[in-house]
Order: C-alpha cells, then structure tokens, then sequence
C-alpha cells in the first residue's frame, strides 16, 4: 500500500518539475520551486500546484 502511495507522489512531484519548468516564470524562482518540490514531496507539489501555477 505504502509503494503505491509513494508511486502517485512520484508521478505528481514529476508532473509538478515538469510543469514548472514549461513555465514562464524566470530561472531562478523555477530552480527555488524545484528545490521546493525535491526537498518536501508532498507539501511541495501541493504548494507549487495551489500557490505558483495559481497565477
């Protein structure tokens, strides 16, 4: 049940990178979110889905 879970964070953190870097947002606030996203998987990709991508 756990590899599962840690699957479907994997794929959405992928998504979230991927989706950042499309933006155009400018290099460093793309490598900030990036970080963000690495270091805190979850509460990363929540964060860059529900704050950055907002706008």
């Amino acid at each position: 049940m756990y590899g599962l879970a840690g699957l479907v964070v994997l794929v959405l953190d992928i998504i979230a990178i991927l989706d950042c870097l499309k933006s155009n947002a400018d290099t460093v606030k793309k490598l900030l979110w990036i970080l963000v996203i690495l270091l805190l998987p979850l509460i990363g990709m929540l964060l860059y889905f529900l704050l950055a991508r907002g706008k």
